[in-house]
């Protein structure tokens, strides 16, 4: 009889472990609740992350953000990359929650001409090849072989298991190929995503914003001044946060960059088991023509091309055009939107100022793993910004083009504030005297109070502020093989003299600098460039000459003062 007992308590043990990693679907359909609870959770989470309280996502799963986690059972492993990010919390959500869940498990290449090669980066898109449902089945009536195979369907859960799924299934069967088209498709091979309307309706915490330069991004929350802000996970588990701006690239539709949302999912033709649960039956997606927030605007403009060329469409606002970018600042603003330049200056150089602390963590990452004690590589990789091993887990250029990019729309949004003001925009907010100037003190401020440190080869640390980084901005390696030194752009003999590499990994620094002087990336360039073949720019690959990032210099034109012509 204590035998027996025994042998109860361990299956009871054993099962109750098993259930806690049970996914049982016990609400069928996504309802719009859902949606509101699946964006509260992200904005805490984003939350966070904005604050520094944590910056892995293993950290941010296990902390306080995480309302879900102590429930969690052993064995679940926190760990994403951009494109799986949104799926692992997507995923995640829809297991505690007791939702059903589906994921495109592959996707192919659109059928047109010119469109071939790495489905991350088709220039024309991908479509649904076929999809794996998160499903219960019911063993009722199976017969067994043998003793071993009927205790073992006792100790056998029918739920899915929650740990196996998160630990690898579903996001081994998605990246950044799964994010590569319009979301026009919702039929039986329906896209996991659909495009929204630019409003704040649409755009939202838990939306997706994907880079056709293969990034994903998932936001977390949206100001009353139309900024919005996202979370994005790295190779190296970091999760980081940005503003939304033109680091994120438009393209043609087919390619899907953007805004998009997960589409809602309901459960349809399963039975309710003895625990409340749903078994069986197929899991289908809404229809576009369900969903109130479904356009294809961002794509093709409020005012389409009667041709249907995306690029000759127009953004209208109150009648007249505006740029893109300028349209969903509008659109996303609480109101009419009224932008004061001075607080713009201050949320971007905050902007900046995250992206770099965040490359401290990714740059210490890779110093700590040894890389750049090694030999450097006698070439590139095939592409630098898509690539796999060391350099994908420990290389920046992605990071740093995006840094780039920031720094050159600081000075382009000084650039359209002044103008603004110098014609009497109503919807710039300035009561001073001299707005360059105000701009340029503004600057000063907030690029002083941004400092980071680094540690050097001799193990002292290195604070630079962001003008400073913003100096050297283009003598930053990006490659994972060069001392810390040189990862953070030193070039005086001072600093460089704790530096321990060799002439010829100096030499890869060099010829390297037309790449590290391109912004834009390109993943269908070959660069697996020999250190004496990176003579120079080649096609795809490296600029001349880096652009223009000084807004000091341009903020101290003594042609800029002047006046609003309302107030000539």
């Amino acid at each position: 009889m204590k035998w027996f007992l025994v042998f109860l308590l361990s299956i009871s043990s054993i099962a109750a472990n098993a259930q806690s990693a049970d996914w049982r679907v016990t609400k069928p359909t996504w309802t719009q609740q859902d949606e509101q609870s699946f964006g509260d959770f992200i904005s805490r989470l984003g939350a966070a992350v904005e604050r520094r309280e944590c910056d892995m996502v293993d950290k941010c799963m296990r902390s306080g953000a995480n309302p879900y986690y102590p429930t969690d059972p052993a064995g679940l492993r926190y760990f994403a990359d951009c494109a799986d990010l949104p799926y692992f919390l997507r995923s995640y959500f829809a297991w505690k929650n007791g939702l059903p869940m589906s994921v495109e498990s592959s996707v192919s290449a659109r059928p047109v001409p010119g469109n071939s090669g790495d489905v991350r980066y088709t220039p024309f898109g991908n479509y649904v090849t076929g999809r794996f449902d998160v499903l219960s089945r019911n063993s009722a009536g199976r017969t067994f072989d043998s003793w071993n195979d009927f205790w073992g369907s006792i100790l056998r859960t029918k739920y899915p298991n929650a740990v196996s799924l998160l630990n690898g299934t579903l996001t081994d069967v998605t990246y950044s190929a799964s994010y590569r088209m319009m979301g026009v498709e919702d039929g039986t091979l329906f896209t996991d995503y659909y495009p929204v309307k630019i409003d704040r309706e649409g755009i939202r915490p838990g939306t997706v914003i994907y880079d056709p330069n293969g990034h994903v991004t998932i936001i977390y929350k949206v100001t009353d001044d139309g900024h919005v802000y996202y979370i994005d996970a790295h190779p190296d588990n970091t999760l980081t946060s940005g503003m939304y701006n033109q680091k994120f690239e438009r393209s043609n539709p087919y390619q899907g960059a953007g805004f998009k949302n997960f589409r809602p999912l309901a459960l349809v033709g399963a039975k309710v088991d003895s625990n409340g649960a749903y078994v069986g039956g197929k899991i289908v997606g809404a229809k576009n023509n369900q969903l109130a927030s479904y356009s294809l605007e961002q794509f093709y403009g409020n005012s389409p091309d009667p041709a249907g060329d995306w690029l000759k469409g127009q953004f209208l606002y109150n009648g007249k055009p505006v740029p893109y970018y300028d349209y969903v600042r509008i659109k996303m603003a609480s109101g009419t939107l009224r932008i004061d330049p001075l607080q713009d200056m201050r949320s971007n150089v905050n902007d900046i100022c995250v992206s770099l602390k965040d490359r401290v963590v990714a740059v210490d990452t890779a110093l700590k793993s040894g890389v750049q004690n090694k030999s450097h590589p006698d070439r590139l990789p095939l592409n630098i910004y898509g690539s796999d091993g060391e350099w994908e887990n420990y290389a920046t250029p992605s990071r740093d083009a995006r840094l780039k990019v920031s720094f050159m729309e600081l000075l382009s949004s000084s650039k359209d504030a002044i103008q603004r003001y110098k014609v009497g925009d109503p919807t710039i907010i300035y009561n001073g005297h001299n707005l360059p100037q105000d701009l340029l003190k503004t600057y000063q401020t907030e690029s002083r109070a941004c400092q980071i440190t680094y540690t050097n080869t001799s193990g002292r640390p290195v604070t630079l502020d962001l003008e400073q980084i913003r100096q050297r901005l283009f003598d930053m390696s990006f490659d994972p093989y060069h001392c810390a030194e040189l990862r953070w752009g030193a070039t005086n003999s001072q600093e460089l003299s704790s530096c321990r590499d060799d002439a010829t990994k100096q030499a890869w620094w060099r010829q390297e600098r037309w790449l590290r002087y391109q912004y834009e990336r390109t993943y269908d360039s070959r660069m697996d460039y020999s250190l004496s073949e990176l003579n120079g720019p080649k096609p795809g690959a490296g600029i001349a000459n880096p652009p223009d990032v000084d807004i000091v210099k341009y903020l101290n034109n003594p042609k800029l003062i002047g006046t609003p012509a309302s107030q000539e």
